[in-house]
């Protein structure tokens, strides 16, 4: 018996962290939750990294444009260079 159909190799499936915290209604207006999917850079962590549902990964690169465009969020963060 081949070690692939042990499940020795199979990995637990990660459920989308917005459903966890039920959070249902993704808003342009909630900038703390758009912050953590952005990297330094300002560009949108891929749902791989995020393990957020497709359907919400969707409704979040919507919200972030539509922030961006608002200039709710800046295209990329403050980076501090004193310390």
């Amino acid at each position: 018996m081949s070690l692939v159909n042990q499940g020795v190799f199979s990995r637990k499936k990660k459920k989308c962290p917005l459903s966890i915290f039920d959070i249902s209604e993704i808003s342009y207006k909630n900038l703390k939750l758009l912050d953590k999917f952005l990297s330094e850079r300002g560009k949108i962590y891929p749902t791989r990294v995020t393990y957020v549902s497709l359907q919400k990964q969707k409704a979040l690169a919507i919200a972030i444009k539509r922030a961006r465009q608002l200039a709710l969020l800046s295209p990329i963060k403050q980076i501090d260079v004193n310390n």
